[in-house]
């Protein structure tokens, strides 16, 4: 039996929050991308698992795609301004103002991005990208 789309996503979020290894589950958010084309969630946390990774090309891709179905996700614009920042890319400072501003009036948002970004700094100690992002948003 095919497991749902949400179930896929929940099951592969608990094993990340397990500690399983990114790279074990890009594949897993890859599939939930494919059959749920319009979920900005799935898309960050594909981004994210790219960043992990060190792949900021792929994560450049799914941040954008992120970014357009949900403009106003602060999680999506700060997942598009690392990726920019380890491609290389201009143009980070404006993700970056987006995100400030909506976690500015969403304190719950806010909670969620700066854990996500503890967490990533916990499991990339020299993540200098993400340090700098979050330097920005504090």
């Amino acid at each position: 039996m095919t497991q749902t789309v949400e179930t896929l996503f929940d099951q592969g979020i608990e094993r990340y929050k397990a500690g399983e290894d990114p790279v074990e589950l890009i594949p897993v958010f890859k599939e939930v991308c494919d059959r749920a084309p319009k979920s900005s969630a799935a898309w960050a946390c594909l981004a994210w698992l790219y960043l992990l990774t060190d792949k900021p090309t792929p994560a450049l891709k799914a941040a954008q795609k992120a970014v357009k179905i949900n403009p106003q996700d602060p999680q999506g614009r700060v997942n598009l301004a690392v990726a920019m920042l380890d491609a290389g890319k201009p143009g980070v400072r404006e993700h970056v103002e987006i995100a400030s501003q909506v976690m500015a009036v969403a304190d719950d948002l806010k909670k969620e991005v700066m854990d996500s970004i503890d967490d990533g700094l916990a499991r990339k100690p020299d993540w200098k990208s993400l340090a700098r992002v979050k330097q920005w948003l504090v």
